[in-house]
């Protein structure tokens, strides 16, 4: 498809944290564009101060008739809209280009050179440090971001376009409609099992997208996984490493090693060693890339991470609140190890809302045994997302299943006043679904608190 031929787009779900990147970058290169979604949103307000007009009832009458053109409308959308929705079954109906999400940022990367992050864990914030590196290096880069950059206040990166960094999606295989010329492989642990299955056909998934690499291109994976390539890791012996690693006020410093050489004295400002790992492989890409140290070193030491990951709302000498978009148990474990090494003497709360029933029965165990690790936990009904509920699949039954007796299940209107009653020194908000939505009203209340 030629993309420079299309006026106008419309998206389906626009509110998306991916889709909404894309909506970006079509107003940023000159196209009309307008959307649909379901509920309003900090994103689709920030898209609506771009002159986007968005539109929260599924009815076609509210879209404005330049959009109607079959010949010159793009339509994307979501895999997570329902099939029955009208507006999608419309453009469906009569003619019109229609591509999922993938299909379009497959367009996009293909006539660029096209680094691609993916893994069910690290993903975002991975992509974020590549295409924040890149673009510290004058590299004419466009980075399609998974969550919103504390540097850019956006979840686009736009410096030019014959580069391109994006985050290369598992979920409904989307990942195989790219063709990197770069590519690397966080983790393969079992996510997505509604649409997968079972683990195997997960890792199947990752093995086919691999063999979407470009002629000649390349392929990073964390050290230990069941794959062919060049490998990356934390004090190990792996290709790409880092060496010497010590905390510094509050920041990593540590070496890197290279096939060729070793690179001294990085810092980087982001806790937990699964951030570490990320930053890793982002800096072994940029270097492989053609990237100075001098300007790596630089462009790292200034990366402030993405929002909802381990993004501090409160920071003071006796109480901090942070806000976390971790979702799977495998997530919750890499946040818990970051606070304890952050915050080795004090008392942890953290409050979780599952993202989905099937998520919740396929990891219950997972859950509950990450859950318990914290010193009092406060948990939330179960996040519906695009799902229907699953008969016995409930916050309490997680609740259940969690061995420690400092817990409880409790409703959002509850929050507050809960939150108060405890004594902790660290708070934890973690999960994916709109929990984020109550972030800066317990915010506001501890400040006053505080």
């Amino acid at each position: 498809m030629n993309l420079k031929a299309i006026n106008n787009v419309y998206f389906i779900g626009i509110g998306g944290i991916g889709m909404s990147a894309i909506a970006r970058y079509f107003v940023a290169n000159g196209k009309q564009v307008a959307g649909y979604d379901k509920t309003a949103s900090d994103i689709t307000r920030a898209l609506q101060d771009l002159n986007i007009y968005i539109h929260f009832n599924d009815n076609i009458i509210e879209i404005n008739p330049k959009y109607l053109n079959k010949e010159d409308t793009l339509v994307v959308y979501t895999p997570a809209i329902p099939k029955n929705h009208s507006e999608l079954n419309y453009f469906n109906s009569n003619g019109f280009k229609v591509l999922k999400r993938s299909e379009v940022l497959g367009e996009i990367t293909r006539q660029t050179k096209c680094l691609a992050v993916a893994g069910t864990h690290g993903k975002t914030t991975t992509t974020s440090i590549l295409g924040h590196l890149l673009n510290e290096c004058n590299v004419p880069v466009t980075a399609f971001l998974g969550g919103i950059s504390e540097n850019y206040n956006s979840n686009l990166i736009s410096n030019g376009t014959d580069v391109t960094v994006v985050e290369a999606d598992e979920f409904d295989r989307s990942f195989l409609t790219l063709s990197p010329n770069l590519a690397c492989i966080t983790s393969m642990d079992a996510d997505h099992l509604d649409i997968y299955g079972d683990a195997l056909e997960l890792v199947r998934s990752f093995k086919d997208f691999t063999k979407c690499i470009k002629p000649n291109g390349k392929l990073f994976i964390r050290n230990g996984l069941p794959l062919d390539g060049i490998t990356y890791g934390v004090e190990d012996n792996s290709d790409y490493s880092a060496k010497n690693v010590r905390i510094e006020n509050g920041s990593y410093v540590f070496d890197m090693k290279t096939p060729n050489e070793l690179y001294k004295d990085f810092q980087f400002n982001l806790p937990g060693r699964h951030n570490l790992s990320n930053a890793i492989i982002a800096l072994a890409m940029a270097v492989d890339f053609g990237c100075p140290y001098n300007q790596l070193a630089k462009g790292l030491a200034s990366y402030k991470g993405v929002k909802r990951r381990f993004t501090y709302q409160i920071k003071t000498n006796d109480f901090v609140f942070i806000d976390d978009y971790a979702h799977h148990p495998e997530e919750i474990n890499a946040v818990h190890q970051a606070v304890k090494e952050m915050y080795p003497d004090r008392r942890v709360l953290a409050i979780f809302q599952p993202h989905l029933y099937t998520r919740t029965r396929d990891f219950i165990d997972g859950f509950a045994e990450s859950l318990s690790k914290f010193d009092e936990i406060l948990l939330l009904d179960i996040y519906p997302a695009r799902e229907l509920p699953i008969e016995g699949v409930t916050s309490k039954w997680l609740l259940e299943k969690i061995k420690n007796p400092n817990k409880q299940l409790i409703s959002k209107s509850e929050l507050i006043d809960e939150i108060k009653k405890s004594d902790v020194q660290v708070i934890l908000t973690i999960g994916a679904g709109d929990i984020g939505e109550e972030v800066k009203h317990i915010k506001e209340a501890l400040s006053i608190a505080n």
